[in-house]
């Protein structure tokens, strides 16, 4: 069973910097993609920002630039690295993972969705 479990959340001052991590176990084979997600209570989930196993990542508009995901397969461990944060990052966030015996693309999983959720980890950035 795959489990993931995401840190690294906490209270920043606007233009601050955080660096999410989640760590997966139960790691399978395969192709798989790799997300990031957040949600405000009362709001739909989200998303952030995605990645493949190619390696091809995407971002919201509303990140893009001062977010980055990145990965770490020997440690199985996926990364959100979020510069310059404003208000309006505030949520909680979560990874999302899923595996498959075909290729995946980000924009299939972002479409079809995901196996596996970790519990979310809260980011809080005060102006």
């Amino acid at each position: 069973q795959v489990q993931l479990v995401e840190s690294g959340g906490g209270s920043v001052q606007a233009g601050g910097s955080l660096r999410l991590s989640c760590a997966l176990s139960g790691y399978r084979a395969g192709y798989y993609c790799k997300a990031w997600y957040r949600q405000v209570p009362g709001k739909e989930r989200e998303f952030v920002s995605i990645i493949n196993s190619d390696g091809g990542a995407s971002y919201a508009d509303s990140v893009q630039g001062r977010f980055t995901i990145s990965e770490d397969n020997a440690e199985n461990a996926l990364y959100l690295q979020m510069d310059n944060l404003q208000p309006e990052d505030t949520a909680m966030y979560y990874c999302a993972a899923d595996y498959q015996s075909i290729y995946l693309t980000t924009s299939y999983c972002r479409r079809n969705g995901y196996s596996y959720w970790g519990q979310g980890t809260q980011v809080t950035v005060s102006s």
